[in-house]
């Protein structure tokens, strides 16, 4: 089952795995190591980063390491960037028109 990025990084536990595995790559015992919640529950979150394209696992001797695959998350990037330009649009647009229409002060006589 591919499963979707998004989904991948609405959880805080995957964004921290995937922050973890972008500066090294660390073996599941490793990375389990990092996290107060069980070695299943990272397993389950390996899982499902692996499955969105996020980390991929290798395989050398009887450990299994978790890379980054750090360039999945251009998707977001690329939605999140489309969303950051409508605003930013939106907001210059506010910020021009309510410049136009300030009254200006008057003086107290």
């Amino acid at each position: 089952m591919r499963r979707d990025v998004f989904q991948a990084i609405a959880d805080p536990t995957r964004r921290e795995i995937i922050n973890l595995l972008a500066t090294e790559t660390l073996n599941l015992n490793a990375v389990a190591e990092k996290f107060q919640i069980s070695r299943p529950a990272i397993s389950k979150h390996i899982k499902i980063l692996t499955e969105c394209g996020l980390i991929k696992i290798r395989t050398m001797g009887r450990e299994r390491y978790c890379e980054a695959r750090l360039e999945t998350l251009a998707e977001v990037s690329e939605w999140t960037n489309t969303y950051r330009r409508f605003w930013t649009t939106k907001l210059d647009a506010l910020e021009l028109h309510l410049s136009n229409n300030r009254k200006p002060k008057r003086k107290k006589k």
